[in-house]
């Protein structure tokens, strides 16, 4: 096996990874260059081969990975696939949990993480973080993403060194669910953005300047931050593919905002309309094309 000269750092657990998408297979990646060993498996097949041959061990379904490790990672589309991953046929919860952990990335409401967690728990004894991620897939591949979680103090502590393997910051927030609740405030703030920097790079295209040049000219100002020196060139230069991410999970978390947002009485006149401007994005571009198309809504026909 590829990974079997790297020995397994000094007391290190076993991890599994669930879930090799965008963000999953870079993460996964980075923990085994660091020498864990890690148990993977995704839905579908084809996503599995680069990992194994990198070193990872391939188990059968959910429950396997959970059976044969101590700390399982997970980062799948939404709260529908979370639950089929920890509580299907052969989900997470079908194997025995006692002392074991379950670190879930993906973006869900938080009433759906605390609900997960306890059921978890009350199932086979396993105790769940919900840690969601900033960072896009550039950050997933240079290890520089920002994870916000929720979940008891020594079970963070425990999943601190993997996490930095992965992330340059990780950040325990509060009970289960304040991860996803920070996730969300994130998420009004980079939806937003999008939506901003889509008009000032158009404004800037209409009025005949090199839109190009803005991250350079505004940086250090008040409108300098990681979106505009990452957004903007690929806004203007139309690079989408790999996708930053994609304009259904943009507005899945924009959805959830509103959702929490009414719960709350909380005013998000902003966000809501970010959620409006994405619809329209995922009607005229499709769900899966990249977020930063939302600049294209606004191209002139000729």
């Amino acid at each position: 096996m590829a990974g079997s000269s790297r020995a397994n750092p000094q007391n290190a657990e076993k991890l599994g990874y669930i879930g090799l998408g965008l963000m999953g297979t870079p993460m996964t990646r980075r923990l085994l260059d660091a020498g864990y060993e890690v148990t993977v498996w995704n839905r579908s097949h084809g996503k599995l081969a680069p990992l194994i041959e990198a070193g990872a061990r391939h188990a059968a379904a959910p429950r396997d990975v959970l059976a044969n490790t101590d700390i399982v990672f997970m980062c799948v589309t939404d709260a529908a696939a979370v639950e089929q991953v920890i509580f299907g046929s052969e989900g997470l919860a079908a194997a025995p949990g006692a002392g074991k952990l379950v670190v879930d990335f993906s973006s869900i409401h938080p009433d759906a993480a605390r609900d997960l967690a306890s059921r978890l728990k009350a199932a086979n004894g396993a105790g769940l973080i919900d840690a969601p991620v900033s960072g896009g897939t550039k950050g997933a591949e240079e290890g520089t993403l920002a994870i916000m979680a929720g979940g008891e103090a020594g079970d963070i502590e425990r999943v601190r060194p993997y996490m930095l393997a992965m992330a340059r910051r990780f950040t325990h927030m509060g009970p289960i669910g304040a991860g996803q609740t920070t996730k969300l405030c994130n998420q009004v703030i980079v939806g937003c953005a999008m939506a901003v920097l889509a008009e000032a790079t158009r404004l800037a295209v209409n009025a005949g300047i090199d839109a190009s040049r803005l991250p350079e000219a505004l940086a250090g100002g008040f409108a300098d931050s990681i979106p505009l020196q990452l957004f903007v060139p690929r806004m203007v230069q139309g690079i989408h593919s790999p996708p930053l991410g994609h304009i259904a999970t943009m507005l899945k978390d924009l959805d959830t905002i509103a959702d929490v947002a009414h719960a709350t009485s909380t005013p998000v006149p902003m966000a809501t309309l970010a959620g409006q401007l994405f619809r329209l994005a995922r009607a005229a571009r499709g769900a899966e094309a990249d977020a930063l198309e939302i600049y294209k809504l606004s191209a002139a026909h000729h």
